[in-house]
């Protein structure tokens, strides 16, 4: 149940409104990044970026201020980049021969950028790492084996509950899938509705999709047409039983959390980006637990990748600087302090700030226990997009009931098995 944890975790509750995305920064206008490089005696270190938020400025100046404490022949330039800009400018940086020292972006688009030729691997940093296996593997992006990409903070699906309507029916917080389609049905049954999400047909489609499709026992490295089926067809249950709404295959992740927000809906399957929308919109007692997928259930662990331009004059300084702000532990505290975003090091997830927070702790073990890379690492970088786009369509065509399981999964075996021969 929602409750005020007092000392840090205010800080989180204040700031969380500004997390508004899945699994990458927000968009807006900015100045075109310049070139790059270190300087004779004083060395400026620059770091491009998308966050735009005030919260997520404050992310990136506390970063910036700490490295320079400790470096005072450093000067940290946080350039600012539109989302929608970031990968092609630092493509087409990298083959002027220009661009960052380190880098911020969607972590998932990782293969695009490095692909692209502006990212240099960062293995031998990683492999001399002290703490390296303190952070989640799930967080590294690797291509052939190379690593590129690193996250410092996640943002995860979980399962968001009205309080108020399970007590009213006598439920708890499921733990299975059994009983989540129980209390869904009940919740119905006493003129409520069951649960919301997103079916769209394009990437958050197939992010919210996964953990239900992994449950199933589907995976990309093995793919199951029944799995598949049956995945799906428990998302046309719910549609056929009235506790999801059609209308999912028109929402993105807001619309669906609004809905719930509203107090008539027993559960959203929604990421820890919406706290401080819950704060502020929900007039009810709720809570989060982990979505209860089985043993074989993965949920995707969104968030910016951090890498290191493959023009950065100081590579070494570039590391230094990601090692003692987002990989150092008390660095990954500060996301969760001031975005929200949960630390992808078990160390810091053990701080009271998570550990204390009966939300926060819920998001923190499904890190743990159920969290995945995205995109699933097996699947070939040039594909990615195809398949999410594949997957999402199936997911969203039972869901708006115009295909049924067995048509939609046939459809996306077809495709993916085009799309994993690449």
């Amino acid at each position: 149940m929602s409750t005020n944890n007092g000392g840090r975790a205010l800080g989180i509750a204040s700031v969380a409104t500004l997390l508004t995305i899945t699994a990458c920064g927000g968009d807006g206008d900015g100045d075109a990044p310049g070139d790059s490089g270190a300087q004779e005696g004083p060395q400026t270190l620059t770091v491009w970026h998308y966050q735009s938020e005030d919260a997520q400025v404050e992310l990136m100046d506390t970063y910036a201020e700490e490295f320079e404490a400790q470096r005072d022949d450093v000067t940290v330039e946080n350039v600012y980049v539109p989302y929608d800009q970031m990968n092609s400018r630092l493509v087409n940086a990298a083959g002027a021969g220009e661009g960052p020292d380190v880098a911020f972006f969607n972590g998932a688009e990782t293969s695009i950028i490095a692909l692209g030729g502006a990212l240099t691997p960062i293995n031998d940093y990683w492999d001399s790492f002290d703490d390296a296996d303190l952070v989640q593997e799930s967080v590294l992006h690797q291509i052939d084996g190379d690593i590129y990409a690193v996250q410092g903070y996640v943002n995860l699906l979980g399962l968001w509950y009205n309080a108020e309507i399970l007590d009213e029916l006598g439920e708890e917080p499921p733990t299975t899938i059994d009983e989540l389609e129980s209390a869904m049905g009940a919740a119905e049954e006493a003129g409520y509705r069951g649960i919301t999400l997103t079916g769209l047909p394009n990437s958050q489609g197939e992010w919210q999709a996964y953990p239900w499709l992994t449950a199933a026992g589907f995976s990309y490295e093995s793919p199951d047409e029944e799995a598949l089926v049956e995945a799906l067809t428990r998302a046309e249950t719910w549609v056929d039983e009235g506790w999801l709404s059609q209308e999912a295959v028109t929402w993105d992740q807001t619309v669906p959390f609004q809905e719930w927000a509203s107090g008539d809906t027993a559960f959203a399957v929604n990421g820890n980006w919406q706290r401080g929308n819950a704060e502020a919109d929900a007039d009810f007692d709720y809570g989060v637990a982990p979505l209860p997928l089985g043993e074989s259930g993965g949920v995707y662990l969104g968030g910016e990748g951090q890498g290191i331009g493959v023009n950065s004059e100081n590579p070494d300084l570039a590391w230094d600087y990601l090692e003692s702000t987002l990989l150092d532990a008390e660095g990954q505290l500060h996301a969760l302090e001031i975005v929200g975003s949960l630390p992808s090091r078990s160390d810091s997830a053990e701080d009271d700030l998570v550990t204390e927070d009966e939300i926060l702790s819920a998001f923190s073990e499904t890190v743990t226990e159920l969290g995945a890379n995205y995109p699933d690492t097996v699947l070939p970088p040039e594909a990615v997009g195809d398949v999410q786009v594949s997957m999402a369509q199936a997911w969203s065509a039972v869901i708006g009931k115009q295909s049924s399981p067995e048509e939609a999964a046939a459809e996306a075996m077809a495709t993916l098995e085009s799309l994993l021969e690449q």
